[in-house]
């Protein structure tokens, strides 16, 4: 019998990237990420207000227009945008570790040496968003057929006291995480990478890619303290963006620090 080897994606020859994180280390990350917003926090706590106020004019807009349904995947849709989101956070963590002024224009419209291909990836991190949108609600009319969605107060009954409500969200489960897996993979240190570096938005992303799947151990650890601070927010009704989104923006800066 032929044993078909694991396959590995290779990381560039000519680049030390760390291979051995340990999982501790997104701790770690969680620290040194806390430290940059606490250091000179206006700025922070401004990008955090923002995207507070944008998550809220997101979801009351799909509400007046009466696509309550796509509240649900809008919410977990996010998660894949946000590293796309979180770039002047980024900007500020390197100008802190380079002894540099803060400044909230710069965050704003920070200099990415990549150019224009930081805008390339984060077009595709909202075309992926959008398309577990659209296979959510593919998803919802494959097991509940031509049924209006029944709103808000009885989506919850819906769907976990009724089999095909619970069978739904097996498997919406399931989908929605190869969603999550690709974009946290192409997406966790390429934006940051192509702030830092003169590279093409490809080999960012599957450069990202392959240095996910090294330190796999590592990754799952901080993708689960993501989805948690997350969902804490959530739970607030958005209002722990202030804090927990610029905190994980600075947080991620540190961990693609850590891999270089």
């Amino acid at each position: 019998m032929t044993t078909i080897p694991p396959v590995v994606p290779p990381l560039p020859a000519d680049r030390p990237y760390a291979r051995d994180l340990v999982p501790g280390a997104a701790l770690g990350w969680l620290r040194a990420g806390w430290r940059d917003l606490t250091t000179d926090p206006v700025p922070s706590l401004l990008y955090g207000l923002f995207v507070f106020g944008l998550s809220l004019a997101i979801m009351a807009g799909l509400i007046w227009l009466a696509w309550d349904y796509a509240l649900f995947p809008a919410i977990a849709g996010f998660l894949v945008f946000a590293p796309a989101l979180a770039i002047g956070l980024y900007d500020k963590s390197r100008a802190l570790e380079r002894g540099e002024p803060v400044s909230l224009r710069h965050m704003i419209a920070p200099h990415a040496r990549a150019g224009g291909q930081i805008l390339f990836t984060g077009a595709l991190l909202c075309g992926v968003m959008l398309l577990w949108m659209r296979a959510a609600v593919i998803l919802y009319a494959l097991f509940f057929g031509v049924r209006a969605f029944p709103g808000l107060d009885h989506i919850a009954a819906m769907l976990f006291t009724t089999p095909t409500g619970i069978s739904m969200l097996v498997v919406g489960t399931l989908v929605g995480g190869l969603f999550a897996a690709f974009s946290f993979a192409i997406s966790a240190f390429s934006i940051p990478m192509m702030l830092d570096e003169r590279i093409d938005a490809l080999t960012a992303m599957g450069t990202s890619w392959a240095l996910v799947w090294n330190n796999l151990p590592t990754m799952l650890v901080w993708g689960a303290l993501v989805l948690a601070l997350f969902v804490l927010s959530v739970a607030t009704g958005f209002v722990g963006l202030i804090i927990v989104f610029p905190w994980l923006g600075h947080a991620t800066w540190h961990a693609y620090r850590a891999i270089r």
